[in-house]
């Protein structure tokens, strides 16, 4: 929710790696270790997507279509609003996902072991207590959190109006401000420059290739024709036009770059909202929110990807699994726009 879908499973991914291998080592040849280390693998993956929705700055594609509402109709979506609307849909997305992997696609049966119970204890004694560095981490970490969910409270009272990226810059620049707080002489502060050699700066790449394609496919009329297509199950009514939108962008994301799909389709959904007199976040949410969701390629998430690049995963068991949750995130991220969006955000400006 708080961290980059990728970032957040680089982390994850050693953790599961070295899960898998202890599990393997103490197991007493009960269960099925191939289902467990697939499910392990796929989980960090797929929760790391469904995470990302939850929050506007979980993934890129959130950020991109709020920029694209603010810089359109000049409408702040409400860090909170986002927060109600898509942290059900995460949650249930997780609860989905564990049952269709570990009760019916993949189940491994492996009972609890005491000896694997105590070998991870030892592992987590080892780490020791919470050290001063990162406890100063955390510190800035839920300040910042705090800082986004409270946004529109403190704009409200105060001269000085924040932003997103505002916060997320005040974030940074603490990290590089504050002492580490330890004796090693070769760390003063938390962060320092050097450390940014090791950023994911072909995110900023991929940022500006969306960007690029976007362009293209607009000038080659592209996306006015996907727009028509689209605008054409609008006289089948406003639920099966979510739905369609949805479906569509789910599928079309396992193919695409997420973040260059939501802004190219996020123009194609604001004027197809405008002719229909619909909220477009009624319609640019689905779209924005399945973009993160695509889950049966390698290809359709930087954390797919990572995951079956481990070695666990074969390519059909990631699209029978991806399938299965793709209908899944479909229905329940329809029905959660479609009947929770208006209770939250309430009346739209333009449509006032």
């Amino acid at each position: 929710m708080w961290l980059s879908n990728t970032a957040t499973t680089m982390m994850m991914y050693p953790i599961a790696a070295s899960l898998i291998h202890v599990v393997g080592e103490n197991r007493q040849g009960h269960g099925n270790l191939k289902n467990f280390a697939l499910t392990v693998m796929l989980a960090i993956a797929y929760a790391s997507n469904f995470g990302g929705i939850a929050t506007i700055i979980g993934t890129p594609p959130n950020v991109a279509f709020v920029a694209f509402i603010q810089k359109k109709y000049n409408y702040t979506v409400p860090f909170v609003d986002w927060v109600l609307i898509c942290t059900p849909i995460a949650i249930m997305l997780l609860f989905a996902l564990y049952f269709v992997m570990t009760k019916w696609l993949y189940p491994n049966h492996l009972r609890s072991d005491a000896s694997t119970k105590r070998l991870i204890k030892e592992r987590l004694e080892e780490l020791g207590p919470l050290k001063r560095a990162e406890g100063r981490v955390l510190i800035i970490f839920v300040c910042t959190a705090l800082l986004w969910i409270t946004r529109d409270l403190i704009n409200s009272v105060s001269p000085l109006k924040l932003d997103d990226t505002m916060i997320a810059m005040m974030g940074a620049t603490a990290l590089f401000i504050c002492p580490s707080g330890t004796r090693d002489e070769k760390s003063k502060r938390i962060l320092e420059w050097k450390d940014t050699s090791k950023m994911a700066w072909g995110i900023i790449l991929l940022f500006g290739g969306g960007i690029a394609l976007a362009g293209a496919l607009e000038k080659a009329g592209l996306i006015e024709k996907l727009g028509q297509w689209i605008a054409g199950f609008s006289g089948s009514g406003s639920f099966v036009l979510v739905l369609m939108i949805t479906t569509v962008s789910l599928f079309v994301s396992e193919l695409m770059s997420n973040i260059a799909q939501v802004i190219v389709f996020s123009p194609v959904i604001g004027g197809i909202a405008d002719a229909l007199h619909v909220n477009p976040l009624m319609l640019g949410i689905p779209m924005t929110l399945a973009a993160s969701c695509a889950s049966m390629m390698p290809m359709g998430t930087p954390p797919n990807a990572i995951v079956f690049a481990s070695g666990h995963i074969k390519l059909n068991q990631m699209v029978k699994t991806g399938f299965v949750m793709n209908l899944v995130s479909t229905v329940l991220i329809t029905l959660f726009c479609y009947y929770v969006i208006p209770l939250v955000v309430g009346q739209f400006p333009v449509m006032r």
